[in-house]
């Protein structure tokens, strides 16, 4: 299997960690920083959307009460993703054409893991 071939699957990380859209900005600070992670899903049922590092400074930077606001309020929404047999290749293209730096992987439209674009240069410098 060609490096172009690689299925995202072997470079994602997972499992993922998610909140619901009721979470507040503080608390997901706290599990990003429990968790070393730069992103959560939003999820219910379905994925609604992801918020990263960024989205928090931002909502700093912007004095909101980030102890009632709502991750609802400043995720990035619609959710840019990738199924786990698709490949590394596809999954750069995709951020580069969708300028997002993590893609959700997903499975019947539950993330099962995600890919990073750490993840895609660790990947080209073992390659």
């Amino acid at each position: 299997m060609s490096k172009k071939e690689t299925p995202v699957s072997e470079i994602m990380s997972s499992p993922v960690e998610t909140v619901s859209s009721e979470t507040t900005i503080t608390e997901s600070a706290r599990i990003l920083r429990q968790n070393n992670v730069g992103s959560l899903i939003v999820a219910g049922e379905i994925i609604e959307g992801i918020v990263t590092e960024t989205d928090i400074v931002t909502a700093v930077g912007e004095e909101m009460d980030l102890r009632s606001t709502t991750v609802e309020e400043i995720m990035t929404e619609p959710v840019v993703s990738i199924r786990p047999q698709e490949s590394v290749a596809t999954a750069g293209r995709r951020m580069a054409k969708n300028t997002v730096k993590k893609l959700p992987v997903t499975v019947d439209g539950e993330a099962v893991g995600i890919v990073t674009t750490t993840d895609l240069a660790h990947f080209v410098s073992r390659s």
